[in-house]
């Protein structure tokens, strides 16, 4: 078919979708991603020219560059409608320039969503390439290489082959070390509580000790517990306060990047990379049908949580329809803008809030559905009216001894009617309703319960929060906080362990050098201050050279001193305990790419090696002659096998628990649901709660 346009995009799922607007005079095609980069092989920056970068097209491309020209060539004009970012701006330059644009021609389109109205609204106003964007993308990239391909070698010299170190991913591995060593050194103190039962008529509640003639007392020891269990006697405590008050939750704001990957790791247990593949899915289009493809979201790379005037009154009036026009916020919550945020895209939201999760969840996946319902109610839930609750706080005394009870109960719900925000510990605030209580009752306690404790030391990261403590350094940016989690991992600095960072040791060795000979890579306030700097190169404020020179001149002689001061370490091998079955020399403990492994010590003659495994005592219930043990997917994530594989193929994703079901006698698994324990039958429908 004939054509007198040529659109060019980054995918093909959304080339589809868009030539289905555009109609029979375009043709739209997918240059899949950037077609021109810096090569792999070397720096490819002339640090005596300007900082000047040497690109080369992406080795693979040449039939895709080929048989784009070819239709350039029969086109009466070229569109560029690469995303609407930095990246997408400089995939739009690279193209322009193999296939002979000309680089004033007002031919880049832009939208933030991909809706017709949209696309047809975005092709009526092309502009010309945006070169201050594309400036803003080159410096970041030209900043990322000189910085790894120069810590990198002197990291495989001094240390071992396959090491990297970024700009973003230093700062995230010393983010994760340095909790690490505080966990490490935290020293528990221990400190004491009281709870009480109490009574007023039939209607039990409970209270806390709080303190002595209205003073806040904290309880160190045991002995300061029976002082105060001593100085009461008997059941009754008098009312002497009674503070009733109206609190109200203002719901969360509309989602940015940051935090739908946060939200979507504590609600749906997504990790960071998958929430951007589905968010990436469900932007570029989805067929609904008859109606074809269309896209679902606005553009999912954003640092805003703006919305547009015409999606405020479209949610306004869905919100007055389905709940009332007392749930409908007639000035909904802004964000004051932070230093760090560009506000370029709206927040991501769906591009109509009509489009409601359970009418479109036929032609979802499971997950694109869980993912848009995630966005499709914080929308809502943001132009909604805050939730009431009706809080009080009752002070109850004997003999000078305050117990205090807190209660609060949900008097109009709000945004909660739609959208209740998750928590990092995955705990959400339960009503306590106490019994009506005014001053000078009388209450009786039940029970008077000491309880000892023991301070904790701080959680280890998980992705949620370490992409939270980036953002709140002013590290990185939208697009980088999944690859940067990605690449910290893939190079085993660090292993997720129950959803939580812990550091390898490879990762604490390659930190520590990074901190002592490359202190300004892992400084958060110079970083966030290079972030600023690029951001301004961005807005014409900064030249991307000058930007480049003032961190490049005092970093390459901390590379210089480092290469000179650094000796070579040796990561020693660890004697494993028992021989080689091949040779009979002693097996060692080896640290490699992927973890440690079990090694001959007799290498290169002997090349045996073997997994390190955990048994966790059980044996295999198909062969009844192996034992269970842990494995890890290629995802890393974990299930369970026999070790006679692949005599035996035994697996479960579950963690078998040693018994059989008592109703069908096949094996028991133990389950993890919201946080509860379970065991279940791996055959049929049997469950056991686990306390």
């Amino acid at each position: 078919m004939a054509y007198k346009y040529l659109v060019i995009v980054e995918s093909p799922a959304k080339a589809k979708t868009i030539e289905k607007y555009l109609g029979k005079n375009y043709k739209v095609v997918a240059s899949l991603g950037h077609i021109r980069d810096l090569p792999k092989s070397r720096m490819a920056i002339d640090v005596e020219n300007n900082y000047e970068p040497e690109y080369i097209s992406i080795r693979g491309k040449g039939p895709l560059i080929k048989e784009l020209k070819g239709y350039a060539k029969k086109a009466e004009k070229v569109f560029l409608a690469a995303d609407p970012d930095r990246e997408g701006e400089a995939i739009a330059w690279h193209l322009s320039f193999l296939l002979g644009l000309d680089s004033e021609a007002k031919n880049r389109v832009v939208f933030n969503e991909i809706t017709k109205e949209a696309v047809k609204g975005a092709f009526k106003e092309p502009r010309s390439i945006d070169m201050e964007l594309v400036n803003s993308q080159q410096a970041r990239r030209i900043l990322d290489r000189l910085v790894g391909y120069t810590i990198s070698p002197i990291l495989w010299k001094k240390v071992k082959k396959g090491l990297s170190a970024g700009r973003v991913q230093s700062i995230a591995l010393k983010l994760i070390c340095e909790r690490e060593t505080e966990i490490n050194e935290f020293k528990p103190e221990e400190y004491w509580s009281i709870a009480g039962n109490f009574k007023k008529g039939t209607k039990k509640f409970k209270a806390n000790f709080y303190g002595l003639n209205g003073k806040k007392m904290n309880l160190g020891n045991a002995e300061d517990v029976q002082k105060v269990i001593q100085e009461i006697k008997g059941n009754d405590f008098d009312v002497t306060k009674v503070t009733k008050k109206e609190r109200k939750r203002n719901p969360a704001l509309p989602f940015k990047t940051s935090t739908l990957q946060q939200e979507a790791a504590r609600k749906l247990n997504f990790r960071t990379q998958k929430t951007m593949m589905i968010a990436q899915q469900l932007y570029e289009g989805i067929s609904l049908g008859r109606g074809g493809a269309v896209g679902l979201i606005t553009y999912m790379r954003t640092d805003s949580t703006r919305i547009a005037e015409s999606a405020k009154n479209e949610v306004a009036e869905y919100i007055t329809k389905e709940f009332g026009p007392e749930y409908s916020a007639s000035k909904p919550r802004i964000a004051k803008k932070s230093a760090s945020s560009q506000d370029a895209h709206e927040a991501i939201r769906p591009s109509s809030v009509m489009r409601t999760p359970k009418e479109i969840e036929k032609h979802l996946t499971k997950d694109q559905y869980k993912l848009y319902n995630l966005i499709w109610s914080r929308l809502v839930a943001s132009q909604m009216t805050p939730a009431v609750f009706d809080t009080v706080k009752v002070d109850i005394v004997q003999n000078a001894i305050l117990f205090r009870a807190n209660g609060s109960t949900l008097k109009f719900p709000g945004y909660q009617k739609v959208y209740v925000e998750g928590t990092d510990d995955g705990k959400e605030e339960k009503e306590n309703i106490l019994p009506e209580m005014e001053k000078g009752d009388r209450v009786q306690s039940v029970d008077i319960e000491p309880k000892q404790h023991f301070t904790q030391p701080p959680a280890r990261f998980s992705e949620a929060t370490l992409i939270r403590t980036l953002e709140e350094n002013g590290v990185g940016r939208p697009s980088t906080y999944a690859p940067t989690l990605n690449t910290i991992q893939k190079r085993y600095y660090v292993k997720l362990q129950s959803k939580r960072f812990e550091p390898t040791e490879l990762g604490m060795i390659v930190n520590n050098l990074v901190v002592e000979f490359f202190p300004q890579i892992v400084d958060t306030h110079f970083t966030a201050e290079m972030e600023k700097d690029l951001d301004a190169v961005e807005e014409g404020k900064e030249k991307w050279v000058n930007v480049i020179d003032r961190f490049y001149q005092p970093f390459i002689k901390e590379v210089e001193t480092a290469e000179e001061t650094i000796e070579k370490i040796q990561i020693k091998d660890e004697p494993a305990g028992f021989d080689c079955e091949l040779c009979g020399h002693p097996m060692v403990i080896k640290l490699g790419r992927y973890g440690k492994f079990y090694a001959c010590s007799n290498f290169p003659e002997c090349r045996n090696t073997k997994a390190i495994v955990k048994e966790i005592g059980v044996t295999c219930p198909t062969c009844k002659e192996g034992q269970v043990i842990e494995r890890k997917s290629k995802k890393n994530r974990l299930f369970y096998g026999c070790d006679r594989y692949p005599a035996c193929e035994f697996v479960s994703w579950d963690k078998p628990i040693g018994r059989n079901c008592p109703k069908c006698d096949h094996y028991l698994v133990e389950k993890k649901t919201k946080g509860k324990k379970q065991v279940i039958c791996s055959h049929c429908e049997y469950k056991e709660e686990v306390q």
